[in-house]
Protein backbone atom coordinates (compact mmCIF):
# COMPACT_ATOMS: atom_id res chain seq x y z
CA UNK A 1 0.00 0.00 0.00
CA UNK A 2 1.41 3.38 -1.02
CA UNK A 3 1.43 6.08 1.64
CA UNK A 4 0.79 9.58 0.36
CA UNK A 5 2.62 12.25 2.35
CA UNK A 6 0.96 15.67 2.04
CA UNK A 7 3.18 18.48 0.85
CA UNK A 8 1.28 21.26 2.66
CA UNK A 9 -0.69 20.86 5.90
CA UNK A 10 -2.92 23.66 7.22
CA UNK A 11 -3.75 23.63 10.94
CA UNK A 12 -6.53 25.47 12.78
CA UNK A 13 -5.47 25.30 16.43
CA UNK A 14 -8.90 25.54 18.00
CA UNK A 15 -10.15 24.70 21.48
CA UNK A 16 -7.11 25.64 23.57
CA UNK A 17 -9.17 27.64 26.05
CA UNK A 18 -11.89 24.98 26.34
CA UNK A 19 -9.25 22.27 26.84
CA UNK A 20 -7.83 24.21 29.78
CA UNK A 21 -11.23 24.98 31.32
CA UNK A 22 -12.24 21.31 31.21
CA UNK A 23 -9.17 20.54 33.30
CA UNK A 24 -9.65 23.37 35.75
CA UNK A 25 -6.69 25.28 34.33
CA UNK A 26 -6.42 28.93 33.24
CA UNK A 27 -6.98 29.59 29.52
CA UNK A 28 -3.33 30.59 29.24
CA UNK A 29 -2.35 26.99 30.02
CA UNK A 30 -4.40 25.87 27.03
CA UNK A 31 -2.53 28.18 24.69
CA UNK A 32 0.79 26.97 26.08
CA UNK A 33 -0.25 23.37 25.48
CA UNK A 34 -1.32 24.32 21.96
CA UNK A 35 2.09 25.85 21.29
CA UNK A 36 3.86 22.69 22.44
CA UNK A 37 1.57 20.54 20.26
CA UNK A 38 2.20 22.70 17.18
CA UNK A 39 5.96 22.43 17.41
CA UNK A 40 5.72 18.69 18.08
CA UNK A 41 3.79 18.53 14.80
CA UNK A 42 6.54 20.50 13.05
CA UNK A 43 9.14 17.99 14.25
CA UNK A 44 6.99 15.07 13.13
CA UNK A 45 6.31 16.71 9.77
CA UNK A 46 10.03 17.01 9.11
CA UNK A 47 10.46 13.30 9.87
CA UNK A 48 7.76 12.35 7.37
CA UNK A 49 8.87 14.76 4.66
CA UNK A 50 6.09 17.35 4.80
CA UNK A 51 7.43 20.54 3.22
CA UNK A 52 4.98 23.22 4.38
CA UNK A 53 2.77 23.89 7.41
CA UNK A 54 0.38 26.81 7.85
CA UNK A 55 -0.67 27.58 11.42
CA UNK A 56 -3.69 29.81 12.13
CA UNK A 57 -2.16 31.75 15.03
CA UNK A 58 -4.41 34.84 15.08
CA UNK A 59 -7.31 35.58 12.75
CA UNK A 60 -8.78 38.91 11.73
CA UNK A 61 -11.92 37.79 13.60
CA UNK A 62 -9.95 37.43 16.85
CA UNK A 63 -10.09 41.22 17.26
CA UNK A 64 -13.72 40.72 18.32
CA UNK A 65 -12.63 38.98 21.51
CA UNK A 66 -12.33 40.81 24.81
CA UNK A 67 -9.54 43.42 25.06
CA UNK A 68 -7.92 41.29 27.76
CA UNK A 69 -7.78 38.18 25.57
CA UNK A 70 -6.56 40.13 22.53
CA UNK A 71 -3.79 41.60 24.66
CA UNK A 72 -2.82 38.15 25.88
CA UNK A 73 -2.84 36.65 22.37
CA UNK A 74 -0.71 39.48 20.98
CA UNK A 75 1.90 39.02 23.68
CA UNK A 76 1.70 35.24 23.45
CA UNK A 77 2.30 35.16 19.69
CA UNK A 78 5.17 37.62 20.04
CA UNK A 79 6.79 35.50 22.73
CA UNK A 80 6.28 32.22 20.86
CA UNK A 81 8.14 33.56 17.82
CA UNK A 82 10.93 34.91 19.98
CA UNK A 83 11.15 31.69 21.99
CA UNK A 84 11.06 29.28 19.06
CA UNK A 85 12.90 30.99 16.21
CA UNK A 86 16.42 29.78 17.08
CA UNK A 87 15.13 26.24 17.55
CA UNK A 88 13.32 26.36 14.21
CA UNK A 89 16.38 27.81 12.51
CA UNK A 90 18.55 24.99 13.85
CA UNK A 91 16.05 22.47 12.44
CA UNK A 92 16.19 24.04 8.98
CA UNK A 93 12.69 25.53 9.20
CA UNK A 94 11.88 28.69 7.30
CA UNK A 95 9.41 30.93 9.14
CA UNK A 96 7.14 33.04 6.97
CA UNK A 97 4.55 35.54 8.18
CA UNK A 98 1.22 35.63 6.36
CA UNK A 99 -1.32 38.31 7.31
CA UNK A 100 -2.07 42.00 7.57
CA UNK A 101 0.21 44.36 9.51
CA UNK A 102 -2.70 46.71 10.26
CA UNK A 103 -3.54 46.82 14.00
CA UNK A 104 -0.79 44.37 14.97
CA UNK A 105 1.50 45.38 17.79
CA UNK A 106 4.82 46.72 16.53
CA UNK A 107 6.60 44.26 18.81
CA UNK A 108 4.78 41.35 17.13
CA UNK A 109 5.71 42.61 13.65
CA UNK A 110 9.32 43.03 14.78
CA UNK A 111 9.58 39.44 16.02
CA UNK A 112 7.94 38.05 12.88
CA UNK A 113 10.20 40.02 10.56
CA UNK A 114 13.32 39.07 12.51
CA UNK A 115 12.32 35.40 12.40
CA UNK A 116 11.75 35.65 8.64
CA UNK A 117 15.17 37.23 8.12
CA UNK A 118 16.95 34.69 10.33
CA UNK A 119 15.41 31.65 8.63
CA UNK A 120 14.97 32.85 5.05
CA UNK A 121 17.57 30.47 3.56
CA UNK A 122 16.24 27.33 5.26
CA UNK A 123 14.68 24.68 3.03
CA UNK A 124 13.73 21.67 5.17
CA UNK A 125 10.20 22.94 5.89
CA UNK A 126 8.34 26.26 5.62
CA UNK A 127 6.22 27.26 8.62
CA UNK A 128 3.65 29.88 7.65
CA UNK A 129 2.67 31.77 10.79
CA UNK A 130 -0.72 33.23 9.89
CA UNK A 131 -1.02 36.18 12.25
CA UNK A 132 -3.83 38.71 11.68
CA UNK A 133 -4.91 36.62 8.72
CA UNK A 134 -8.35 36.27 7.16
CA UNK A 135 -9.09 34.46 3.92
CA UNK A 136 -11.69 36.92 2.67
CA UNK A 137 -9.45 39.85 3.58
CA UNK A 138 -6.60 38.25 1.64
CA UNK A 139 -8.78 37.88 -1.46
CA UNK A 140 -10.18 41.42 -1.16
CA UNK A 141 -6.66 42.85 -0.76
CA UNK A 142 -5.45 40.87 -3.77
CA UNK A 143 -8.40 42.00 -5.91
CA UNK A 144 -7.82 45.62 -4.90
CA UNK A 145 -4.12 45.46 -5.77
CA UNK A 146 -4.84 43.74 -9.08
CA UNK A 147 -7.51 46.31 -10.00
CA UNK A 148 -5.02 49.07 -9.23
CA UNK A 149 -2.48 47.52 -11.60
CA UNK A 150 -5.12 47.11 -14.32
CA UNK A 151 -6.01 50.79 -13.96
CA UNK A 152 -2.34 51.75 -14.25
CA UNK A 153 -1.92 49.65 -17.37
CA UNK A 154 0.45 47.16 -15.78
CA UNK A 155 -1.96 44.25 -16.31
CA UNK A 156 -4.45 43.70 -19.14
CA UNK A 157 -7.90 42.83 -17.82
CA UNK A 158 -8.53 40.25 -20.54
CA UNK A 159 -5.30 38.43 -19.70
CA UNK A 160 -6.03 37.76 -16.01
CA UNK A 161 -5.86 34.10 -15.00
CA UNK A 162 -5.90 32.25 -11.68
CA UNK A 163 -2.11 32.29 -11.81
CA UNK A 164 -2.13 36.07 -12.31
CA UNK A 165 -4.49 36.59 -9.37
CA UNK A 166 -2.48 34.29 -7.08
CA UNK A 167 0.54 36.57 -7.46
CA UNK A 168 -1.36 39.22 -5.48
CA UNK A 169 -2.13 37.02 -2.48
CA UNK A 170 -0.38 37.58 0.86
CA UNK A 171 2.05 34.77 0.11
CA UNK A 172 2.08 34.12 -3.63
CA UNK A 173 4.62 31.29 -3.36
CA UNK A 174 2.49 29.30 -0.88
CA UNK A 175 1.58 25.91 -2.32
CA UNK A 176 -1.96 24.54 -2.39
CA UNK A 177 -3.06 22.85 0.83
CA UNK A 178 -3.21 19.05 0.67
CA UNK A 179 -4.44 18.34 4.21
CA UNK A 180 -6.52 20.69 6.38
CA UNK A 181 -6.64 19.83 10.10
CA UNK A 182 -8.78 21.35 12.82
CA UNK A 183 -8.81 20.39 16.48
CA UNK A 184 -11.70 20.71 19.00
CA UNK A 185 -14.32 18.88 16.92
CA UNK A 186 -15.70 22.00 15.24
CA UNK A 187 -16.35 21.32 11.55
CA UNK A 188 -15.72 24.60 9.77
CA UNK A 189 -12.79 26.32 8.11
CA UNK A 190 -13.20 29.70 9.85
CA UNK A 191 -11.98 31.78 6.91
CA UNK A 192 -8.58 30.05 6.75
CA UNK A 193 -6.83 29.77 3.38
CA UNK A 194 -9.97 29.48 1.20
CA UNK A 195 -8.09 30.09 -2.05
CA UNK A 196 -5.35 27.59 -1.25
CA UNK A 197 -7.61 24.83 0.17
CA UNK A 198 -9.92 24.16 -2.77
CA UNK A 199 -8.47 20.66 -3.33
CA UNK A 200 -7.57 19.85 0.28
CA UNK A 201 -8.74 16.87 2.29
CA UNK A 202 -10.34 17.94 5.58
CA UNK A 203 -9.93 16.22 8.93
CA UNK A 204 -11.79 17.50 12.00
CA UNK A 205 -10.45 16.03 15.23
CA UNK A 206 -12.13 15.76 18.64
CA UNK A 207 -8.94 16.71 20.47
Amino acid sequence: MTTHIPNHVAIVMDGNGRWAQQRGLPRTSGHEAGEAALFDVVEGAIEYGVKEISAYAFSTENWRRSPEEVKFLMGFNRDVIRRRRDEMNAMGVRIRWVGRPKRLWNSVIKELEEAEELTKKNKILTLNMCVNYGGRSEIVDAATALARDVKRGRVKANSITEKTFAKYLDSPTMSDVDLFLRSSGEQRTSNFLPWQSVYAEFVFMDV
